[in-house]
């Protein structure tokens, strides 16, 4: 990182019984027109929660965290930091990875946008000096990042854009409750982004698959109840809880399922030989999802790359933080084949895969 111490040709939809139906591929639009990864920048904020630290804020400790999780440590936006500053300290680094300011659309996914109203991503877009270029928010929780590559893969297909900034950017810490040891334990704050640019389908960087599913039936198991319409906060009296909420158990169940089922029709779709990867690059949820989801699918767990120990869970800038680490700790190398995973709040799921191209993380 930068601080450490189908439908339409690029998805899927979800069927009626919550399975993810695939179709076409984002890399792969009519007339050979694909989308590019190349650029990618990453920014977390500098204070450092350690383990220890946090024990002495709510009853925990070093060992029960790492045991239950692997997080070691996160990283803590300040108060004066919202999410679009974390979006525009990444975007920034991306744009100046791809060598270029020009861009056609911004797409920020988040869970945590600086205000219900209006979008966060118009305001990223201006202050990065983008001029007016259209710029919308994507809330599908942790597996924000990869809805908003398929969107901006969509947009390169429709020819509606030929360059696309994708933003995932959290301040999570702002919805924890601080009671909440398990809440507190596992999230952090931090920020992702790539650039994609209209190229060839052969060429490295080209976003070869997508899976992507929903299933609204769990729509309660990743939660904050109070804020929307159905509970106003004008209206909620002692129902009103502003925090977010996860049934852990179920989740877990559904991480490992639905990202090993996503990742495995995505592998078939992409059809590498073995239908296996070089590096795994899954949504650092938890530690023990992530050996789960490897062993389901015959990768090695040396093979599923970790940086949640160093960040926590950081939702929607959880996979393109992990790209920003593999690839300056030289755990990626260009022409790797990359599977990215991830599992979100409403539910939500999704794979995608890609030849790693010659990019330096900025």
């Amino acid at each position: 990182m930068s601080d450490p111490a189908g439908g339409g040709g690029v998805g899927g939809v979800a069927a009626g019984d919550g399975e993810s139906v695939s179709r076409g591929a984002g890399g792969r639009a009519p007339f050979g027109r694909a989308s590019v990864l190349c650029g990618l920048g990453t920014w977390v904020p500098p204070y450092v929660l350690t383990n220890e630290e946090l024990s002495r804020l709510v009853d925990t400790s070093d060992e029960w965290i790492r045991s239950r999780t692997g997080i070691g440590q996160r990283h803590i936006a300040d108060p004066s930091t919202a999410t679009s500053d974390l979006g525009v300290e990444a975007g920034g680094r991306a744009l100046k990875s791809a060598g270029s300011d020009r861009v056609d659309a911004v797409i920020v996914a988040t869970t945590t946008p600086d205000r219900p109203c209006p979008a966060t991503a118009p305001l990223v877009a201006a202050r990065l000096g983008l001029g007016t270029v259209p710029a919308f928010d994507v809330g599908a929780v942790c597996t924000g990042f990869l809805y908003g590559l398929a969107a901006g893969a969509g947009l390169i297909a429709a020819q509606t854009a030929d360059r696309v900034l994708v933003i995932g950017a959290e301040t999570f810490s702002r919805i924890l409750d601080p009671e909440d040891r398990s809440g507190r334990a596992i999230f952090g704050d931090g920020a992702g982004a790539v650039v994609l640019r209209a190229g060839n389908p052969e060429e490295p960087g080209a976003l070869s698959a997508f899976d992507l599913g929903s299933d609204g039936n769990g729509s309660d198991l990743i939660t904050v109840r109070t804020g929307g319409s159905r509970l106003p906060y004008a209206t909620a009296g002692d129902e009103a809880d502003p925090y977010f909420r996860m049934s852990g158990k179920a989740v877990f169940r559904n991480a490992v399922e639905r990202m090993a089922e996503s990742a495995h029709r995505v592998l078939a779709r992409t059809g590498w030989p073995g239908d296996r990867p070089d590096l795994v690059v899954a949504h650092q949820a938890n530690l023990r999802i992530l050996h789960a989801v490897a062993d389901r699918l015959g990768v090695p767990r040396e093979d599923c790359f970790v940086n949640i120990d160093r960040v926590g869970n950081t939702a929607a800038a959880s996979i393109p933080l992990a790209l920003g680490d593999a690839a300056q700790s030289g755990a990626l190398h260009p022409g790797d084949r990359v599977l990215m995973t991830a599992f979100g709040g409403g539910l939500t799921w999704g794979a995608c895969t890609l030849s790693w191209p010659d990019v330096e993380a900025a």
